[in-house]
Parts: C-alpha cells; structure tokens; sequence
C-alpha cells in the first residue's frame, strides 16, 4: 500500500507529466506565440481568430479584465465574445458589463464587428468595416460627462432625479430632457426661469443640433432616457488597429491587461 502511494506521488512528480499537461492546457497559445516570435509568417487567419477567441473567452470569461484600446484604459466584465466567418470576413460580437471606460461608468455594452480582417505581421493588424455598439450609461454619470466638456450651460440632477442646465453667465435656469435620433439632437425645455422669473413656455424655443464631426465619424441612431439611464446606439465607420501576439498571448496566460493599439 505505501508503495503504491510513493509510486503514485513520483508519477505526479514527475517533469515529463507535468510539462505534458502544460503543453496541453497551453496548446492553443503556442501557434501564436511562434507567430509573434517571427517564425510562422502564414497562418491562416480562421486559425488564429479561433485562438484569440477561445484564449481570450477561456481566460477571462466571466471575470474582470483590464485592456488597453486605441489608447483608452477600460475595465469590465466579459459575459460574451463569439467570433464567426462571414462570407471572406469575420463577425465578433462582445458583451461587457460594469464596463469603465476612460474613468466613465457604463452598466452593459454590447460591440458588434463587421467585416473583421486580420493582416498577419508583426504587429498583427486588425480591421472591420463597421463598429455597432448599444449600451446604457447612467444619467449621472453622463451628467458629469457632459460638464467635463466646460460648455456655456452645466448640467446637474435636481432631487427629483431631472436635469437642470444653468447657464454660466446669462443667470438662465432650466429643466431640460434631450434625445438623439439620427445624429439630431433635440432639447425639450420643460421649466425655465431667468434671475429668478419664470419664463412661459410659449416664448422658450426648444433648439435642436445637428451633431456633425463626431470622432472616428461616428453616428448616433439612437439615445434616449428610460428611468435613471440612457440608451444608446452607435455606428462606428471602418476602423483599423493592432497588436502583439507575444503580449496578447502573454496577457491571456496571465490575466494581464490586453493592449490594441
């Protein structure tokens, strides 16, 4: 009996074994690792979408994780990543809830990516035509969002959880909701007074704003408030970025941050 015991721990001990299971477990890396190391210039991009997306769904699925994108720091929690071919590219979808990003709280984001290229290199270069992304952000923290930007009028939440914009100079107060359909923004003026005297609403005009020249030619489709969060969507045009595989296979094997650049 006690010599099958010792004879069992040297078989547990024993290196050939537990570099056997290591290689196992880390199989799906090692391509990737040769192919940021040089030596591999020609796998197929099917391949190394696989291993991306079952390294990165298998490490951090279900946890928190910290990347680095286009030079934004985020952290959230990864509920979904699926990557499927679509005719001669590739779709991602990607669900993250208590997103952080850049500091800004969003409670569930969901990015889909169309038309999804790899370009094998060192660095790997990834393109996709199109980016959709819905979410919701609290109305707080858009609140403070919006009051970063040092614009005439600053926002704030009265105690009845309603926007009030004050103006920084003309003394005007006013209760205000807003909506964006379509890139057109539009502001509804509910309440308004100015040093203290109510304005009636009949001579309050409530402006609209064509939101033109957004960064990365973004659109806005939609964004609307329901209760204490906005909703929103949207469309991102064609957008290139990339990585090292050395650091992207690293970062899944250690849970590190994830970096696109």
């Amino acid at each position: 009996m006690v010599m099958n015991i010792l004879d069992l721990g040297k078989r547990l001990l024993d290196p050939s074994w537990i570099d056997q299971w290591l290689g196992f477990t880390t199989s799906w890396a090692d391509p990737v690792a040769d192919l940021g190391s040089g030596t591999v210039t020609a796998l197929m991009p099917d391949v190394l979408m696989t291993l991306l997306s079952e390294g990165i769904l298998s490490r951090f699925g279900g946890q928190e994780i910290d990347a680095t994108l286009l030079g934004h720091d985020l952290t959230a929690t990864l509920d979904v990543f699926k990557v499927r071919r679509r005719g001669a590219h590739f779709q991602s979808k990607t669900v993250l809830s208590d997103l952080v990003w850049d500091s800004h709280p969003f409670p569930q984001v969901t990015v889909i990516a169309h038309g999804v290229r790899l370009i094998p290199g060192v660095p790997t270069k990834v393109r996709c035509q199109q980016l959709d992304i819905e979410g919701t952000i609290g109305i707080a923290a858009l609140v403070d969002w919006v009051n970063e930007h040092d614009l005439a009028w600053k926002a704030e939440l009265d105690k009845r959880g309603r926007v009030v914009a004050t103006h920084r100079e003309k003394k005007m107060r006013a209760v205000i909701d807003a909506q964006v359909y379509d890139n057109l923004l539009t502001i509804d003026i509910r309440k308004a007074n100015w040093h203290g005297l109510r304005v009636p609403r009949r001579v309050v005009r409530s402006p609209a704003l064509m939101l033109d020249d957004l960064p990365s030619r973004a659109s806005i489709t939609y964004a609307h408030r329901r209760g204490d969060h906005v909703h929103f969507r949207i469309e991102l045009g064609e957008t290139t970025g990339s990585f090292d595989l050395s650091q992207m296979r690293n970062a899944i094997i250690a849970g590190t941050t994830l970096i696109v650049f």
